[in-house]
């Protein structure tokens, strides 16, 4: 299972989390706010808290947890003084677990699980709430998609399609004008499964 980075991931050279990220990675608030360094390049306790509507010294205790835990980077050259603490996240996609480096704790490993699961069901919430409206007529905005296609391949099939799937978003984020006032942060939770399961 893959989360993307907290900043502009790429989906090369993923990153097993840490015991230490998996269990700062598993609070909700942390999640929002590793989300919110996905759309924002720098940020301060006071920038979060006025975002997520979290008590500032709630956001500070949250984003030190993240740095210790290595989801974020400390970005000094951005600060206005030296009492002026900024953050921004870091690169790269990271991983779960896997038979390559599995999470040994199953207190955790559950915790993780669910917290991926809770993310996932909130989106797909969020998608169903707009889809009626859409599917109606009475909006023509695209706000979400929801693609269904069943599909034969050998496992290193589609583990060439997941890592080429990864590239063309990272290449349509990279040719993204940012300053393009129409751009928008979509969310994509792309699930898939095969008949054994």
């Amino acid at each position: 299972m893959t989360e993307d980075g907290a900043k502009k991931g790429t989906s090369e050279d993923p990153v097993w989390m840490t015991t230490a990220m998996l269990k700062a990675y598993s609070h909700p608030l942390r999640r929002q706010m590793i989300r919110l360094f996905s759309r924002r390049d720098f940020l301060r306790a006071a920038d979060i808290a006025a975002e997520l509507g979290v008590p500032a010294n709630s956001a500070s205790f949250h984003l030190r947890a993240l740095f210790e835990a290595g989801l974020i980077e400390e970005a000094p050259d951005k600060a206005r003084d030296r009492r002026d603490r900024v953050w921004t996240g870091r690169n790269g996609a990271l991983n779960v677990g896997g038979p390559e480096s599995p999470v040994a704790d199953d207190e955790l490993r559950l915790a993780v699980v669910a917290a991926l699961v809770e993310d996932h069901q909130d989106l797909v919430r969020r998608v169903m709430a707009w889809t009626p409206e859409y599917v109606a007529g009475r909006t023509t905005e695209v706000h979400a998609s929801f693609m269904q296609r069943t599909i034969r391949l050998t496992q290193a099939e589609f583990e060439e399609a997941m890592a080429s799937f990864g590239k063309v978003l990272d290449a349509a984020g990279e040719a993204h004008d940012s300053s393009d006032p129409d751009g928008r942060y979509w969310q994509l939770d792309l699930i898939a499964a095969d008949d054994s399961i």
